[in-house]
């Protein structure tokens, strides 16, 4: 028999529905797996238990009346840390953050609230979100899940060890370069970072997007149902359409034109068992009906240092007008990092910049002629939990998401599936790629794969 808390949001939803189970019941589940797994793997920054507890009732309630507000009411989630919840603080991960409770919620809050999804509370993040990794000077070291030694990825940690290990059927997470992929990799869920302005978020930013980290696609699109609803607030968003996501889900695989990525061009080569991996996923594909072709590389040494200045000098910006008290909270590796860019001219930015526009002009080019790209997520399974990066080199922060950062400035949706496993039994992720503003397609495609893929393995137990 399926654990409550393995139930995904599509079978609350439908469990509410039949009264064969209550979101009263399904939030004390999630809050028993903090309870039991969170001094292991530290996903969580604030768990608010009563609020929980209050807005379960309440969506008890609806559902008994025959009211919901969704068919997402009362199922748990979690938000990370970047993304703000009226009451709560939101510090981007950092020492040196404000912690003053935020006035009001985010976009992506503010539609699941409306939903009734019953907030549980904020996940971990690195400083800033400028890491793809689980280490924080605020929140500390947050755990993968199948290893505890392993890291989650991020910046999107504390969602993806959350979702791997129970903490509800559904988190948000934030991506400018790989921060709900990569996690979704080395945990070995589903998440989908959408279009540019596909979910409306504020502050919007180059790359910036916020997404659904699921177990599972149906959830995803679920979610997508709620959080693609306007608001105003985000001034590059896309026109909304009324869709009934997970009812558009179901496509057919025969004849479409993928194109296999293996080769990005720079940065770490994929391991054996990555490329096996998604060797092993394009011939399911094939198998099914699929053309699969090689795909050239497409992002240069250049590009990444582009896309490494350009940062580097905007966190600078930001990091140099906090006070000398507040600049040592920040990581250590973050502020090496960032400091760099002190000897970069404006020019220097600038050409950063430039290669950013370059690098979404060939990313773009690239999905020409393709229905969609596949491609390893990361090139790596799960590094060591304590390291901000592979390797902890501040020099080389980006080498491992080279896969992942082009098509967030290409504003194309893009998804990671889990795949299969190396031999230490760490996930491994599959990247699918659509043309701009085709999110519902990869959607389907990764829904297609969730079924063609070989069965998963058991969700891991504290």
């Amino acid at each position: 028999m399926t654990e409550l808390h393995d139930l995904s949001a599509h079978e609350l939803s439908q469990g509410y529905r039949d009264r064969r189970v209550s979101p009263v019941e399904a939030t004390r589940a999630a809050l028993a797996r903090m309870d039991a797994w969170e001094r292991k793997i530290n996903a969580m920054y604030i768990i608010d238990a009563q609020g929980a507890r209050a807005q379960a009732a309440a969506s008890e309630t609806r559902w008994r009346n025959g009211t919901p507000l969704s068919a997402l009411d009362g199922v748990p989630v979690t938000i990370k840390d970047n993304i703000a919840v009226q009451g709560l603080p939101t510090p981007v991960g950092t020492a040196a953050g404000d912690m003053s409770p935020s006035a009001a919620d985010a976009p992506p809050s503010a539609r699941l609230r409306e939903a009734g999804c019953v907030i549980l509370g904020k996940t971990t993040m690195p400083d800033y979100g400028m890491l793809v990794s689980g280490v924080s000077s605020l929140h500390g070291i947050t755990r993968n899940p199948w290893n505890l030694a392993r890291n989650t990825g991020g910046s999107s940690s504390g969602a993806g060890a959350g979702i791997a290990a129970g903490y509800g059927p559904l988190a948000l997470g934030t991506d400018i370069a790989g921060s709900v992929r990569l996690p979704a990799a080395y945990n070995g869920i589903f998440a989908l970072k959408p279009s540019l302005g596909r979910v409306p978020i504020h502050p919007p930013y180059l790359g910036r997007v916020v997404g659904p980290m699921t177990r599972t696609v149906i959830d995803a699109a679920l979610a997508m149902t709620a959080l693609t609803k306007p608001d105003a607030r985000d001034f590059m968003a896309l026109p909304y359409q009324a869709l009934d996501w997970p009812a558009l889900l179901d496509g057919d695989v025969k004849g479409k034109k993928l194109g296999l990525l293996l080769d990005i061009g720079v940065g770490i080569a994929p391991q054996p068992a990555v490329q096996a991996t998604v060797q092993a996923a394009a011939k399911a594909f094939a198998q099914a009906g699929a053309i699969i072709e090689p795909v050239a590389p497409i992002f240069t040494r250049d590009m990444l240092d582009g896309v490494d200045c350009f940062f580097a000098a905007r966190l600078l910006a930001d990091y140099q007008l906090l006070p000398p008290g507040r600049q040592a909270k920040v990581l250590p590796f973050i502020a090496t990092w960032c400091r760099r860019a002190q000897g970069a001219s404006a020019v220097d930015a600038l050409r950063g910049l430039n290669q950013i526009m370059l690098l979404r002009e060939t990313a773009v080019a690239a999905t020409k002629g393709y229905d969609f790209l596949i491609s390893p997520t990361s090139p790596i399974a799960a590094y060591a939990a304590e390291q901000a990066a592979p390797g902890d080199d501040p020099t080389k922060p980006f080498d491992h998401l080279c896969f992942t950062a082009p098509f967030n400035f290409s504003e194309q949706p893009a998804a990671s599936i889990c795949a299969g496993y190396d031999a230490d039994g760490l996930p491994i992720g599959l990247q699918i790629v659509g043309h701009r503003f085709d999110d519902l397609g990869v959607l389907r495609m990764a829904r297609a794969y969730e079924a063609l893929r070989p069965k998963p393995r058991p969700w891991p137990e504290p």
